[in-house]
């Protein structure tokens, strides 16, 4: 996205996305010898420019461990191809980190898919067609893996990830001019119940303790978009909106930065025709979010795993 710079003083208004905690790791089989250990790193998927942000970050890794990536929101499709790629190199404990902003985000779809809970289907007879799966919701099929492997499951969303607070306060910094009149504002894309809505704004506004710390700024808040439910994202419209018209009357301005995985999502289109700073870019780039990943990884290779049922 464009650099848009108002005239004064500076404010600034963070966006985000995203939710989950730590939890154990799902119980099952012993371990077997680390080089049977794989990783099968799931995410959301989307453009070239937002694919190509997440193999960036998956790369500094490849050099430890065997990976494969699954694109699409819990993609039966992805998921297989990559379990299948896995094992045909001799896999045979896979542990899947989700790379998604809540911890919540098709975890039981995913158990499903793996075999791991009762209620995904067999998988149906081919088309004789392909498809890319990917950004498109629609596109999703939903059916149960042919797998040998057992699998382990992380659990952390991103919004609850210690790493995460560091990237907020580095995006604010390099926008930051005048701190002691800029806000920032943090506004994740949100769910659709009220109380989970909930738990993503205290555990994002978590993460943007760093942001407070960092830098004297006049306000730090957090929102959601509530992007894929209609009623409830108008509400949430007028509020960020608002937030951005108030840091201009106050005589400063607005600086937007996304807590997605990756780009500005819609947020320029929310913010058509207010004066505000963003560089446009979500969690990727940046170095955390390898750490992160390498930190599931580690928890997953030394916990248990799971055989399909």
């Amino acid at each position: 996205m464009t650099l848009v710079r108002s005239i004064g003083l500076h404010c600034i208004l963070v966006l985000a996305a995203g939710c989950a905690s730590h939890g154990a790791l799902s119980p099952g089989a012993p371990q077997e010898s680390s080089s049977d250990f794989g990783v099968l790193l799931m995410a959301h998927g989307g453009s070239p420019e937002w694919n190509e942000g997440v193999l960036g970050a998956v790369d500094p890794l490849r050099d430890q461990y065997t990976i494969e990536l699954a694109f699409g929101m819990a993609d039966a499709v992805t998921i297989q191809e990559g379990v299948r790629r896995l094992e045909a190199r001799g896999i045979r404990r896979i542990g899947v980190v989700r790379l998604f902003v809540s911890g919540k985000s098709w975890y039981e779809r995913t158990e499903q898919i793996l075999g791991l809970r009762h209620g995904a289907p067999v998988r149906p007879i081919a088309t004789g067609h392909t498809r890319e799966a990917g950004h498109d919701s629609q596109s999703r099929e939903f059916w149960r893996v042919q797998a040998e492997a057992s699998f382990a499951l992380s659990t952390q969303g991103l919004s609850s990830a210690p790493e995460m607070g560091p990237i907020l306060a580095d995006r604010a910094r390099a926008l930051s001019r005048d701190p002691q009149s800029e806000d920032v504002l943090i506004l994740a894309h949100g769910p659709g119940d009220d109380l989970e809505n909930e738990t993503w704004i205290v555990d994002i506004d978590k993460r943007a303790g760093t942001v407070r710390d960092g830098l004297p700024f006049r306000r730090v808040q957090v929102e959601t978009l509530r992007e894929d439910w209609h009623e409830k994202r108008e509400e949430a419209e007028k509020r960020i909106r608002a937030f951005v018209e108030r840091a201009r009357d106050d005589g400063g301005t607005a600086i937007v930065i996304p807590f997605r995985v990756q780009g500005f999502g819609p947020y320029a289109k929310v913010l058509d025709g207010l004066d505000y700073v963003s560089d446009g870019q979500g969690l990727i780039p940046h170095s955390n979010v390898t750490q992160w990943i390498a930190r599931q990884i580690s928890a997953l290779r030394s916990g248990t795993f799971r055989h399909p049922d």
